[in-house]
């Protein structure tokens, strides 16, 4: 939001924000809406205050008070996960309510270019993007796996899909809102939720985690790896909306993926010192650089993270900060040789 904001108004000044642009840019590849990148800038802001507007105006009409429909609707348009209740979404036990969130969390991990294009009528363009087809993927099939896998403890198909469904958009696009405990799910839940918080929104969304462009390129690339291994004459390339993806942006993906397990692993090692199991450690470490929210046991998603020491929440705070700036920017601010001979 930051960035978008910087790039609308710098340019007022005469500076170029292409470069500020595509160093922040969350996807494998940076590309602009329109010709010039203020008016990219302003029209994702337009995108972004629409959405969130038919948001609140959504949720004040299934019942929710206007305060606390203008303040989820920042909430979720920013994949914040914030609530003024402390039982987040589960203190207003409302089927509309959850389902209207759920979606406009999917909406928001959705790239904005995507919408853009919807917004134009190019349609075929829109839904041909192999990023939102993996996403539609992923969500479709997570949410289905963990609706029959917890349909025992639920009771009715529709109370499963209804948990289901929106703890999948909670987490995939790292928003972190809740409506039950689903510490209480079978560990196959649990698992497919911890694999979304790695895996995060797409490129161009206002969700966190690696983004799933980088993890398609990443598993296409392994594909060709494995093809080129047992046929060592065949030509194969890696492409991405139908557009070859070039071997320096497969490698910028892959030194990403590494420093971000990198720094995952540094934080978790840190939190550790408190004592507490390998679950409250890892998935601490994991939600504060996918910038998520909930973890595992003690810091679930109906529990907080004061149990922890004043070093492994100053930690995790460094981390989100990590996470958020998509790494590299971070890594490069405090690298000794940006700053010496100056």
């Amino acid at each position: 939001g930051v960035l978008i904001l910087a790039t609308a108004i710098m340019p007022v000044f005469d500076i170029n924000t292409k470069y500020l642009a595509v160093a922040e840019s969350p996807g494998p590849m940076f590309s602009k809406l329109v010709p010039k990148q203020s008016e990219t800038s302003k029209i994702l802001y337009c995108i972004y205050i629409i959405f969130t507007v038919v948001l609140f105006l959504l949720l004040c009409m299934a019942g929710m008070p206007w305060y606390d429909a203008l303040l989820h609707s920042f909430s979720t348009a920013g994949t914040g996960g914030f609530s003024n209740k402390n039982a987040s979404i589960a203190a207003y036990d409302s089927f509309a309510i959850e389902m209207i969130i759920a979606v406009f969390m999917i909406l928001f991990a959705v790239n904005f270019a995507v919408h853009y294009l919807l917004m134009t009528k190019r349609h075929r363009e829109a839904f041909s993007s192999d990023e939102l087809c993996f996403f539609g993927g992923i969500v479709l099939l997570s949410t289905v796996l963990i609706t029959l896998n917890i349909s025992k403890q639920c009771g009715s198909p529709i109370d499963s899909f209804r948990y289901a469904f929106f703890h999948v958009a909670s987490i995939i696009s790292t928003t972190g809102f809740a409506t039950t405990d689903w510490l209480y799910w079978p560990h196959f839940s649990q698992m497919i939720l911890i694999l979304l918080m790695f895996i995060g929104g797409c490129a161009g969304s206002t969700g966190g985690g690696i983004k799933c462009s980088r993890i398609l390129v990443l598993l296409r690339y392994i594909k060709r790896e494995i093809r080129v291994t047992a046929h060592p004459r065949v030509v194969q390339i890696v492409k991405l909306d139908g557009q070859v993806v070039k071997d320096k942006t497969i490698t910028s993906i892959l030194l990403f993926i590494g420093a971000y397990m990198a720094i995952l692993l540094a934080a978790a090692m840190i939190i550790s010192l408190d004592d507490y199991s390998f679950a409250v450690s890892f998935s601490s470490a994991l939600t504060s650089i996918s910038n998520v929210g909930p973890g595992l046991e003690e810091v679930g998603p109906v529990l907080n993270f004061s149990i922890l020491s004043p070093l492994s929440k100053m930690t995790m705070a460094i981390t989100m900060i990590i996470g958020r700036l998509e790494v590299f920017p971070i890594l490069v601010l405090l690298s000794p040789g940006l700053w010496r001979n100056r």
